[in-house]
């Protein structure tokens, strides 16, 4: 089974995108289960992780009702605002709908860079690994060494962590997300998204501008701990969906077929739909 394990759904009219202006181009608009699934069926690809884009519950509630239409929906990684002292009620409401597979604070957009080391977000921290949940972790780089603090703090808990850190692409940097990553990976209950470093990259990149972070990322995740997503339709920004897709492709082509169908599906099954979502 292939799974993107990245993408968004929205419409613009709900008002709760920070993000959303006439500022992000084509990404001003709806975008609805009809506009992706030509593109899944043209690749074979059979099921999604519909990932939050608002930092509301509002919009969870939205995209567990758009993926209630949407079969090829496996789960929906949601939003919940881990510091409020309801977080974990909160959690337990959202979480009775059985497409719930995790949640995912927008920590890229947060001021304070040692949010994620708040005593008060340990009570939603503890409640993901009690009910089996993901934490997606929309980090940056400079985020990275909070992020390791939490994986060993809550050991139990399965981190994600998305679109790479969103490395240096476009200045052709490593370092030192090269180091934090490989410190990040050296713990088993982090895994890691192929995902988002298209629109990390210069406007006219091309796959080996990629090579060396996918390599690196290969190297401390290995196949077993990565999984490939779209960033749909976030990736229209930076070639879309089909040249995302074909650069993935290339970037693991020398990996044996049980290690690139790891990455482009297993992965995803074995994190986000072990227990949840649909089978």
């Amino acid at each position: 089974m292939r799974i993107d394990a990245h993408q968004h759904f929205w419409r613009v009219s709900r008002g709760d995108y920070s993000w959303m202006s006439p500022d992000v181009g084509v990404l001003y608009r709806d975008y609805s289960p009809e506009d992706l699934q030509p593109l899944l069926a043209r690749h074979g690809i059979d099921r999604t992780i519909l990932v939050q884009a608002a930092p509301t519950v509002a919009e969870t509630e939205f995209m567990l009702q758009t993926a209630e239409g949407a079969p090829f929906v496996a789960g929906v990684v949601g939003w919940v605002d881990f510091a409020a002292p309801d977080a974990p009620s909160t959690m337990a409401r959202l979480a009775t709908h059985p497409l719930i597979v995790g949640f995912r604070p927008m920590v890229q957009d947060i001021p304070d860079d040692d949010w994620l080391l708040r005593p008060d977000l340990a009570p939603a921290f503890r409640n993901l690994v009690e009910r089996r949940l993901v934490f997606d972790a929309l980090v940056l780089p400079r985020h990275l060494s909070r992020a390791l603090v939490i994986a060993d703090r809550f050991p139990d808990l399965s981190i994600v962590v998305d679109h790479g850190a969103k490395p240096f692409i476009r200045e052709g940097r490593l370092d030192p997300w090269r180091a934090d990553m490989a410190a990040l990976a050296a713990r088993p209950n982090v895994a890691c998204k192929l995902s988002g470093l298209v629109t990390e990259a210069r406007a006219d990149w091309a796959v080996d501008d990629l090579r060396p972070y996918v390599d690196h990322l290969l190297d401390v995740f290995g196949p077993e701990r990565l999984l490939w997503g779209s960033d749909w339709p976030v990736a229209n920004l930076a070639g879309g969906y089909d040249r995302w897709l074909a650069a993935t492709l290339d970037l693991i082509a020398t990996l044996s077929d049980a290690e690139r169908n790891a990455i482009l599906g297993g992965n995803a099954a074995r994190i986000y739909l072990t227990g949840r979502g649909r089978p």
